[in-house]
């Protein structure tokens, strides 16, 4: 009978080959989608002890795609706008949490829970400009965002215009939404030039084929109707707040000194002395109004005092046009630092800003003819 004794040793080895410039692992994501891992393995035999010819075989597949990314706000504030405020933005942060680079797709959606909507069409600015996380004119108009590295993010702005009924404290919605896409070719996000990539399918129904790049879908659930965990979308939801300023204008006058009883109990008779104030209250609570600027034509009857009057004392002092001035309750106070102007029969002057649960005036004299 004859003995024979085989001995068998194994012994593999792994190749990855990278694609392209990129590395073939990603620190926190793992091997990049598409790596081609080959696996090789040879037996060595002896029989009789002879050694025999090694036999040898492999295995390859490709590495597949976990596709990943994450819509987020960029802040923890709302953004503050006025009524009839145009191009105003809200601002969301985009990742890529794919083993792989990716397009994606924007679009937005506004909720119904809230208390007005904007208007016009809703646009898009990649966040590259002169300001980090401020849309300015260096900003780039996308529809989407081009050749997104894996583990890397950009910033977006959605855009858009306040209606004029807004009232302060009123609250819009946008719901920012990204799609996960193929890249489609060159370009980059800080560019945004580039070819526009289709969405991914999902394959996590489709048996596993280890020739070809498959997709599995790993996103959490976001804030847009319908977005749910592993649907290759994800969405956040960022808020315009209403801050109006609520103006309140009020004229009033005073006589100040007439020819007869000069300032004691003084009567609007003919050639008395009228001290008219304008005052400019924004309500508390409210935003600034800037660039507010006063315009009164002198009406039929009055004349600008500009030259001081004679007669009984004490004549009112010729001031022109004061601005920028306070009140006291209803009494307007001789305290402004601006000037204004008279030209053509008006009274013009301008206040500037007018801060939130603040008032300023504008006060001039006329006399009765």
């Amino acid at each position: 009978m004859t003995s024979i004794l085989k001995l068998l040793v194994a012994t593999s080895t792994i190749s990855v080959a990278a694609l392209g410039a990129n590395p073939a692992f990603a620190a926190d994501l793992g091997t990049d989608a598409g790596t081609s891992i080959k696996n090789d393995v040879s037996v060595a035999y002896s029989v009789g002890g002879t050694s025999q010819t090694a036999k040898t075989d492999s295995d390859t597949f490709v590495v597949d795609r976990k596709v990943n990314l994450i819509v987020a706000k960029s802040d923890s504030v709302n953004s503050s706008v006025a009524p009839n405020a145009l191009q105003q933005a809200v601002t969301y942060t985009v990742s890529n949490q794919t083993n792989d680079t990716i397009d994606v797709l924007l679009t937005s959606e506004q909720l119904g829970s809230d208390d007005f909507d904007l208007v016009g069409v809703i646009t898009y600015y990649l966040d590259n400009g002169t300001t980090a996380g401020v849309l300015d004119a260096g900003d780039t108009l996308i529809t989407y965002i081009d050749n997104l590295a894996e583990d890397s993010s950009v910033t977006v702005h959605a855009v858009a215009n306040i209606p004029g009924g807004a009232v302060t404290g009123d609250l819009a919605d946008l719901v920012l939404i990204g799609q996960a896409a193929a890249h489609g070719g060159a370009g980059l996000p800080s560019t945004g030039a580039g070819i526009k990539g289709a969405a991914y399918l999902n394959s996590a129904g489709d048996a596993d084929d280890a020739a070809t790049v498959q997709n599995v879908f790993d996103d959490a659930g976001g804030s847009g109707t319908g977005d749910g965990a592993g649907d290759g979308y994800h969405s956040a939801t960022d808020t315009y707040e209403v801050a109006a300023a609520d103006i309140t204008v009020t004229k009033t006058s005073n006589v100040l000194w007439d020819p007869i009883n000069g300032n004691t109990n003084p009567k609007a008779i003919p050639g008395a002395i009228v001290e008219y104030c304008i005052a400019v209250a924004n309500a508390a609570g409210g935003a600034a109004a800037t660039g507010v600027a006063i315009s009164d034509t002198i009406p039929a009857n009055l004349v600008y005092y500009s030259t001081l009057a004679a007669g009984p004392a004490t004549v009112p002092s010729v001031i022109g046009v004061v601005t920028e001035g306070t009140v006291s309750g209803s009494v307007c106070n001789a305290d402004g630092t601006g000037t204004g102007t008279l030209a053509a029969g008006v009274v013009s002057g301008n206040l500037g800003t007018v801060a939130s649960g603040t008032t300023e005036t504008l006060i001039f004299r006329a006399t009765v003819e």
